[in-house]
């Protein structure tokens, strides 16, 4: 009997993903159309997702330092201090991908869903702010068909389909001493992994052979997980221009984890199909162990009306592991790290009725290595962002955009190549006074 291994990628060597029944948006038939397929989503935990701010996406996701009286950065929750009205953030993601094999053939898919949403208030008499909201960590959807030939049963077509993905909900609050402030986010990361995999006799000369089979794993994951921040800014030529330094830290966490295993058979008895459930596993737990990720950035900026950013963030992966699931480990990395450049600009900001002087344009570049590595080969991510924010009348609320084109993998070693484009819209409402202050007017 085919037994369920943790393959690379022969089986994705050609994301035959040309097959219709993965590729129609809408189809009533597929539950998993209109889906963003990543291949490489397959390993691990998933695609690592960016669930920050539209506004920092834009500036190619520099957080550990960015700060804005009217924008929230949950990715370093010391940036909370800076906060100045209480604000609500929602934002919207829209993304489509092009992956390309080794020997030319390519495939297109896209997607749309909910980015993150949050809400952060200062505290000012205490130097202080919160938030708390929640956004994605992970995402994981594949689809892919390959050919093989297996004993007893001739050619076979095996299909390969899993979706699932990590969530982020925090509770972060931060203080601030002078030019110094510190923070954490403290919440519960959790979600599911459904992984399977079908086998389809292509020849059925023999009636009494097995037909189809499908194996099938079930992971549900869940766990408190914490991440620090630290920022601190220097004021240089009488406060005219700002200098911040700031850096994240999450350290190594183990998060709950239980899997369930089964294995189906479906039996041609002449006309007549028979489902039976050949193989149950006992239901496995353990604890799924998330590595430790450390970002550091520096910021230059001129009150209101630019700044300047960079950001280096490293993440151990070796540290990597699932008890219940060791197939989890299969194609992860030593490391991975990302760097990152930045900035924004504002053209008159102090003109208080003058639409397009308030518009914030931001654009971005980053490089990086992914943290799978396939057959030895590391899969290198980089691209280019741009954005801005658009205010509203008499407001400092704002619709915020924010442009992503970029490239993850190489067809190196028969590996796959992906080009993908994103585009993100957020809403940011950010109240007009402050809380506890009296109005003079009704």
């Amino acid at each position: 009997m085919f037994q369920y291994r943790a393959k690379c990628l022969p089986l994705i060597l050609l994301v035959l993903l040309s097959n219709a029944s993965f590729a129609q948006t809408g189809s009533t038939s597929n539950p998993y159309a209109g889906r963003e397929n990543n291949p490489y989503s397959r390993y691990g935990i998933g695609e690592l997702w960016d669930g920050n701010n539209t506004a920092i996406k834009g500036m190619a996701g520099t957080t550990a330092t960015y700060t804005d009286p009217y924008q929230i950065n949950n990715d370093n929750p010391a940036t909370y201090t800076a906060l100045q009205l209480t604000t609500f953030d929602i934002g919207l993601i829209g993304s489509s991908r092009r992956i390309v094999a080794a020997d030319g053939t390519s495939y297109n898919t896209g997607t749309a869903s909910l980015g993150y949403m949050c809400f952060a208030v200062p505290i000012p008499k205490i130097h202080s702010g919160f938030s708390f909201g929640f956004k994605p960590y992970t995402r994981d959807y594949y689809a892919l068909i390959d050919t093989v030939y297996t004993s007893g049963m001739g050619r076979t077509q095996r299909s390969y389909i899993g979706d699932g993905g990590l969530t982020y909900a925090y509770l972060g609050l931060a203080y601030k001493i002078k030019g110094l402030s510190i923070g954490a986010n403290a919440g519960y990361m959790f979600g599911t992994f459904n992984n399977n995999t079908a086998v389809n006799g292509i020849d059925t000369s023999s009636s009494n052979l097995a037909y189809e089979a499908l194996f099938s794993r079930y992971t549900k994951v869940g766990g408190i997980y914490w991440k620090g921040g630290i920022t601190y800014e220097h004021a240089i030529d009488s406060g005219k221009y700002m200098l911040r330094f700031g850096g994240t830290y999450a350290m190594s966490q183990n998060l709950n984890e239980t899997m369930n295993y089964y294995q189906v058979s479906v039996y041609n008895f002449s006309d007549t199909l028979v489902s039976d459930t050949s193989y149950r596993a006992d239901q496995a737990k353990g604890k799924l162990k998330l590595p430790t990720s450390i970002s550091i950035g520096a910021c230059l900026s001129r009150t209101d009306k630019w700044s300047i950013a960079v950001d280096y963030t490293t993440t151990n992966w070796s540290q990597f592991r699932s008890t219940p699931d060791t197939s989890m480990q299969f194609g992860i990395g030593k490391s991975s790290y990302r760097m990152a450049a930045g900035g924004e600009y504002s053209p008159h900001s102090n003109e208080l009725h003058n639409f397009f002087g308030h518009i914030i344009y931001r654009f971005g570049v980053y490089y990086g290595n992914d943290y799978l590595q396939i057959y030895n080969t590391t899969l290198p991510h980089y691209g280019l962002t741009f954005g801005g924010s658009l205010p509203f009348k008499r407001s400092r609320s704002c619709i915020n955009t924010s442009f992503d084109i970029g490239r993850l993998g190489t067809n190196s070693n028969g590996l796959l190549q992906q080009t993908y484009f994103r585009f993100g819209l957020g809403l940011s409402f950010v109240e007009r006074e402050k809380w506890g202050k009296q109005r003079k007017y009704d």
